[in-house]
């Protein structure tokens, strides 16, 4: 294979210099855990306090990891994507507030940007929060219940909540189907796990007839989610559905370990690190052997598994932009990856998420502690914008030294 993720000038090629002079510094800053944890819990705070801290993290961590406050601001940098064959996840990044008015909204916003999505070239999905249209302590109830997997539960009340849910998640399904845009779930805590998965298959089953449109995410740190994904395959041969799968590592292990300390149940999660990277490699494999019933969307930092995954399809002859197969990075990591892909020919795209920036706080307290937490991570980052910004201070020195070679006519 001729692909690299070294090759920091096609990475880059989109940002400017004062751009990735941010970025390296932002980054820089993100290497020093104690520093991201300080934020984390301060940031948050000065935001509740009204001290004018909006133009800091506006010009900062907003700007690195979100495409903008509205879907007019994102739509530039979906366009800019666009011209570098870098298609759109696009998020809407606001967390859920309780109550059924609110969950209705969020459904309202979910089909205002699908139909957004809709109008654009290179915008194929958008991600949607099961939280964002259901009370959290519902989804703990179903998830611990039982036999609630056939649907059916004891309370009344409880049973017409869920059905609210279920025709919340159809009306975007529906819309989305009519329109022809991707509906990914998103993955949350293993403790309100279930009633979401069981909800994506019951989605998938009324739309993924001839096309996939409803995907879920398995995040293969749970130490039972390879087996879960053969189970769920088995489920949509028998149904005679197209499965999609976003997979991905995982966003909760600390959370997920000292609650089941806490509550004396084994963790959910992988003993460590190697045994999630093992998992997860042999379950993009599981999927491209089974690229006709499983359309996968392949979403992770890791170079290793996107690399590996770019050499199956080649060895087994599958295009790179076969319909089935998708790579994506979250916006503002990992360019070298993305873009490279995208120069490759393969179907890849950035994870956009926009909103006020009060609203998406958490979305961006989560990206400072990841980048703290991924050994490697943040060092990277700055490798690949230091080497960039070098490699154009190089290019720029010697196309001044050529011109001043250049004898006079």
């Amino acid at each position: 294979m001729r692909l690299s993720f070294n090759n920091t000038e096609t990475a880059f090629a989109y940002k400017s210099n004062k751009e990735l002079q941010a970025s390296r510094f932002l980054f820089g800053t993100m290497n020093y855990p104690w520093f991201s944890a300080l934020g984390v819990r301060v940031t948050p705070f000065l935001m509740k306090t009204g001290l004018p801290v909006h133009g800091i993290i506006r010009k900062t961590i907003f700007k690195q990891f979100v495409g903008g406050e509205t879907l007019e601001q994102t739509a530039d940098v979906a366009r800019r994507l666009g011209e570098y064959g870098v298609q759109v996840i696009l998020d809407y990044g606001v967390e859920a507030k309780e109550g059924e008015e609110n969950f209705d909204h969020a459904r309202d916003e979910f089909i205002r940007v699908i139909n957004y999505a809709a109008t654009q070239p290179n915008i194929p999905y958008i991600s949607v929060k099961i939280t964002g249209i259901a009370r959290f302590e519902l989804l703990k109830i179903m998830n611990s219940a039982p036999r609630l997997r056939s649907g059916i539960h004891d309370h009344e009340e409880e049973g017409a909540e869920w059905e609210r849910v279920r025709e919340r998640m159809y009306d975007i399904c529906e819309v989305a189907a009519e329109k022809n845009v991707g509906v990914l779930i998103d993955a949350e805590e293993s403790w309100i796990q279930d009633p979401i998965d069981r909800l994506s298959v019951e989605m998938m089953e009324i739309f993924n007839r001839e096309k996939c449109i409803v995907y879920n995410t398995i995040q293969l740190y749970r130490h039972d989610r390879l087996n879960f994904l053969r189970m769920y395959h088995s489920i949509a041969k028998q149904r005679g559905f197209i499965l999609g799968v976003k997979i991905v590592r995982g966003a909760y292990m600390e959370k997920e370990r000292t609650r089941a300390q806490l509550m004396g149940y084994p963790s959910p999660i992988q003993q460590d690190k190697s045994f999630t990277d093992g998992d997860y490699n042999t379950a993009v494999e599981y999927c491209i052997d089974n690229i006709n019933d499983i359309a996968t969307i392949i979403a992770t930092h890791n170079e290793y598994s996107n690399l590996r995954a770019a050499e199956l399809l080649d060895e087994k002859g599958i295009p790179h932009n076969h319909k089935h197969i998708h790579f994506s990075q979250l916006y503002g990591m990992s360019d070298n990856i993305t873009f490279n892909l995208a120069k490759a020919g393969y179907s890849v795209s950035k994870y956009l998420p926009f909103g006020p920036i009060r609203d998406v706080i958490p979305y961006l307290m989560r990206r400072a502690q990841e980048n703290s937490s991924i050994n490697g991570q943040t060092s990277r980052e700055v490798i690949l914008t230091r080497t960039e910004l070098r490699r154009r201070a190089k290019a720029a020195k010697a196309a001044k030294h050529a011109a001043k070679a250049k004898p006079a006519v």
